[in-house]
């Protein structure tokens, strides 16, 4: 075969390739290793087939390497939480209300190549959870309602996490900000997981939670207004490489529209439908969004 006709091969192999639609370009799916976020990578997998892209999704990832791997470019795009990149990544310790967390992390990270889309009304932060019936006997909606209660003499026992018993942001500042103490001996400390149970079960009246476990909704437990905005925003956002949005515009506009049907009670449902009623992650992603519309 002479030369040219080998030029003239690649040549054409070149412009066949060129002629590909940009669509056909990979785009990598991320997510950590617990519920929420399976479900949102699983999601975000379906939809954007459904829109033409082509997916290879790498769920389960730890937060800290999950992160590592999207600033190096290997994963394009997954849904963090803003608390957690002005927290952990960012490393800023100031006091933010959500619009200003939101807004300092999109500017951080936009220096790093990383574009923070709409973010939902979902809002995964730390929260105090009492049995509903309960709460509502004692007229405690709110945590100022709570600390009024333990200042006039009522004992009430609390379940909490060894972490965020001992965090310096975490149960000694939140009894200062609201002016109530527990007490050591009201105070018990066990995993996460076994709060939910223990507060279920009625050994104590008050637990440390996620506000948007699926477990909340499923045991009956009501959160209580943090009526002084201790808890830092923890808003779930979709967050892309800008290389790979400048690549894919409508990315931008198929994950926004994803992010305007989730809130508090939306995740805690889905969570729910997974760890309590045990369906698959793939079931529970595609029947909402069908049900909204989106594919």
């Amino acid at each position: 075969m002479s030369r040219r006709h080998i030029l003239g091969l690649i040549a054409t192999a070149t412009l066949v390739v060129s002629a590909l639609p940009a669509a056909a370009q990979t785009v990598v799916v991320g997510g950590k290793n617990f519920t929420e976020q399976q479900i949102m990578s699983e999601m975000t997998a379906q939809l954007l087939r459904a829109k033409g892209f082509t997916v290879d999704k790498r769920a389960g990832l730890g937060s800290a390497p999950l992160r590592q791997a999207q600033e190096s470019g290997q994963v394009d795009v997954y849904w963090e939480y803003t608390g957690t990149s002005l927290i952990t990544y960012n490393k800023v310790s100031d006091k933010l209300d959500p619009a200003a967390t939101y807004a300092k992390v999109k500017e951080l990270d936009a220096a790093k190549g990383l574009v923070w889309l709409n973010p939902s009304k979902a809002n995964n932060t730390y929260a105090i959870a009492m049995r509903k019936a309960d709460a509502a006997a004692k007229g405690i909606k709110s945590l100022s309602d709570l600390a009024a209660k333990m200042k006039g003499g009522e004992a009430i026992k609390f379940a909490s996490n060894a972490e965020f018993y001992a965090r310096p942001d975490g149960l000694a500042p939140l009894q200062k900000t609201y002016d109530f103490e527990f007490g050591r001996e009201n105070v018990v400390r066990m995993d996460t997981g076994l709060v939910y149970q223990a507060l279920r079960d009625k050994q104590v009246e008050a637990g440390l939670v996620f506000a948007t476990d699926g477990r909340v909704p499923a045991f009956d437990f009501v959160i209580l207004a943090d009526d002084k905005g201790f808890f830092p925003s923890y808003a779930l956002t979709p967050v892309v490489r800008k290389e790979t949005l400048d690549k894919n515009p409508k990315l931008a506009d198929a994950l926004n529209a994803l992010s305007s049907k989730l809130d508090d009670a939306v995740m805690a449902r889905l969570n729910a439908t997974v760890d309590v009623d045990k369906k698959t992650i793939e079931d529970v992603a595609k029947e909402f969004l069908v049900a909204q519309g989106l594919v």
